[in-house]
């Protein structure tokens, strides 16, 4: 069936050729041709970056109507509350009376309303918590809170980890658990996912349970939820270890080197991954004349002194470096 001549195929075509031409001007420079395209809503333009044409000044400015050159003038300003987060139970979309007695405008509460404030406070923080399961992930969300901040972990790995707890929670896999294990099996999942390794030694000494259980639980989330996270690598323990024992940036790079040529040859496969980083630390300070005892690496690494002596002798028979322990 010919369909050259059909108004309704010839329109279709027309459409897709306009189409085409929009999205070619919107992602490209008429002028020189480059696809260098700037969106800048704040002043609401559409400039190409190499020649500074502007393509589009007709843009519309999707941030607030007001404008704060300064902190307090932002304070001020702004009508909105803190952004959404995981790592409360209700998300933070919950209001709060403060504790103080002060209104909106800073200003004292008679002292004949204060009764009412203080039922209305008591009664706020009953309704926040409705049913046993936001009691059972407050109590879970305070704890990784606390668990989080003896460890010094940022505020990404924190809302991951509390993403994977409420995963264990809408899936039922809480029952028959402590909430201590989940927290910190979470916990040491979410260190892992966000490329900030801790070892599991370290996370059972911030929890109220044992190393154990924390890996029990850990294998049984990851099975469970389908998490899957690649293995530990040495080289994610470096910055760490050599911040903690004052070492410089090159000896850094010369100790990710060494992991490097030992796992290229094979030599890392098997091995406790913070024990291979102690020694290459070790190796690197020794190499570049900022020498550390083998004591002093161990304490920070948390390994033993005997492991450090056998992750050289493996790393030294395979990679000529020229040293003596």
């Amino acid at each position: 069936m010919d369909n050259t001549h059909d108004p309704d195929v010839s329109g279709k075509e027309q459409m897709k050729q306009e189409v085409s031409e929009i999205e070619k001007k919107e992602t490209r420079c008429p002028e020189c041709g480059s696809e260098q395209i700037i969106n800048d809503p704040e002043r609401g333009e559409v400039a190409c970056g190499a020649c500074g044409l502007v393509i589009d000044d007709n843009i519309m400015d999707m941030g607030p109507e007001w404008r704060a050159f300064d902190n307090e003038q932002r304070d001020k300003r702004t009508r909105v509350g803190a952004p959404m987060t995981y790592t409360i139970h209700d998300k933070g979309l919950s209001t709060m009376i403060d504790w103080r007695n002060k209104d909106i405008y800073g200003r004292d509460i008679p002292a004949r309303n204060r009764a009412q404030w203080y039922r209305l406070r008591k009664w706020q923080r009953k309704i926040r918590i409705s049913g046993a399961t936001e009691r059972n992930l407050a109590f879970a969300l305070s704890e990784l809170d606390r668990d989080s901040s003896r460890l010094g972990l940022p505020r990404s790995v924190r809302e991951a980890a509390s993403v994977v707890y409420r995963n264990a929670v809408e899936n039922k896999l809480i029952r028959g658990r402590s909430i201590e294990g989940v927290v910190a099996a979470s916990l040491y999942a979410a260190c892992r996912k966000c490329n900030v390794p801790r070892t599991l030694d370290e996370i059972a000494e911030v929890s109220r349970v044992g190393k154990k259980e924390v890996g029990r639980t850990y294998r049984f989330l990851t099975r469970e939820l389908n998490i899957k996270l690649p293995p530990t690598s040495p080289v994610d323990y470096i910055p760490r270890f050599a911040s903690e024992l004052n070492l410089s940036g090159e000896v850094q790079s010369k100790a990710i080197e060494i992991i490097n040529n030992a796992m290229a040859k094979g030599l890392t496969s098997g091995k406790g991954p913070t024990g291979v980083a102690a020694a290459a630390l070790y190796i690197a300070s020794v190499l570049l004349g900022e020498r550390k005892t083998q004591r002093d690496v161990a304490e920070v690494a948390g390994v033993t002194e005997v492991t450090i002596r056998n992750r050289y002798k493996e790393l030294s028979e395979e990679i000529e470096m020229g040293l003596t322990i």
